[in-house]
């Protein structure tokens, strides 16, 4: 039988599973990582023994693995302390992840003749964030970003557009990137994997998208990016065939953006048709970009490659180890 393993690292201090249990100061954790979501977050709860004091601001690491596997030790969450519930007996603690700065970032400005991944990269440097992976993507005459909104928010908005998701990796690092067949592919199987499972399938909203901006740009030339026109006809861009999405943005200002933002909401639509969780016994190795591939599972028509969209590590004296991952399709072919 494997037993759950810990180290924290908080404000420099460490904290791991070594000791006996009547003496550990850790009663409880809890790590959400969530594409939907602005950034990771933990809890944890906290004995008052061992003289750890956690500080907001500081520094937090969380690893999680078996003392039976060598080497099974696995970081799942980078970022800080950001708040702090002080108790008689027990603290909790509240952890954001590494991102966390962009939705504290506030920046006027009006990018020219950039890619999304530009400007990504840009705003990931304005936030003081750290950048692991940011693709190009399509590319915006002109992009403005306001600061009636967080950046993290422009960020999202210019995934939406790209057909990328935005997240932060084990180190706190901003990924800003499509998923493709994931980054690695964990099989689960029933009686072996397997606590729990769930499957929802439905059609998709539609099964096409139009998009267009406000430029003429299709028609007369890309130069004219920064005209209004009354008839977007020859600068839209559709993807698929059947019921219609319309999807109008002003900053789609070139066909090829057009394009790009239609066939990005089109994929969106046949994924989110085919969305799950599956409850395993505790598994770090688990990350966002990332798929699952369900094998042997018995449910009808629940077998299949899913990409991972969220992971939350549960760790409790009571409860165990256990990881909760949220998938949605793949399949975009339609």
């Amino acid at each position: 039988m494997l037993t759950p393993s810990y180290l924290l690292t908080i404000g420099g201090r460490r904290m791991d599973s070594a000791g006996a249990p009547k003496e550990s100061t850790l009663l409880e954790l809890c790590v959400q990582l969530d594409l939907d979501a602005p950034a990771d977050a933990a809890t944890l709860l906290l004995a008052q023994v061992g003289g750890i004091v956690p500080q907001r601001g500081n520094d937090v690491t969380v690893e999680l693995g078996y003392a039976d596997e060598e080497g099974s030790i696995t970081r799942v969450l980078t970022g800080k302390v950001a708040s702090l519930r002080p108790g008689l007996t027990v603290n909790r603690v509240g952890v954001e992840g590494g991102i966390a700065p962009l939705l504290r970032l506030f920046v006027d400005q009006t990018y020219e003749g950039r890619t999304a991944g530009d400007i990504a990269r840009d705003l990931a440097g304005k936030a003081g964030v750290a950048v692991a992976a940011a693709d190009d993507g399509p590319s915006f005459p002109a992009y403005v970003v306001d600061g009636r909104r967080p950046a993290w928010h422009h960020l999202r908005d210019l995934a939406s557009l790209s057909g990328f998701d935005v997240y932060a990796d084990d180190q706190g690092r901003l990924v800003f990137r499509g998923f493709q067949q994931g980054n690695a592919v964990h099989v689960l199987r029933r009686g072996r994997d397997l606590i729990s499972l769930e499957v929802r399938r439905t059609d998709p909203a539609a099964g096409s998208v139009e998009a267009w901006g406000e430029s003429p740009a299709g028609s007369q030339g890309e130069e004219a990016w920064g005209w209004l026109t009354n008839d977007a006809g020859r600068s839209k861009g559709s993807a698929g065939s059947g019921a219609r999405l319309l999807l109008e943005r002003p900053v789609l200002r070139t066909p090829a953006a057009a394009s790009a933002a239609a066939q990005a909401a089109l994929t969106d639509l046949r994924r989110r048709s085919v969305r799950g969780e599956a409850v395993i016994a505790g598994r770090p190795a688990v990350r966002l970009g990332d798929a699952v591939r369900l094998e042997e599972t018995g449910a009808v028509d629940a077998d299949g490659t899913f990409q991972v969209r969220s992971v939350t590590h549960r760790l409790s004296k009571t409860h165990g180890f256990t990881t909760a991952v949220g998938f949605r399709g793949v399949d975009v072919s339609g």
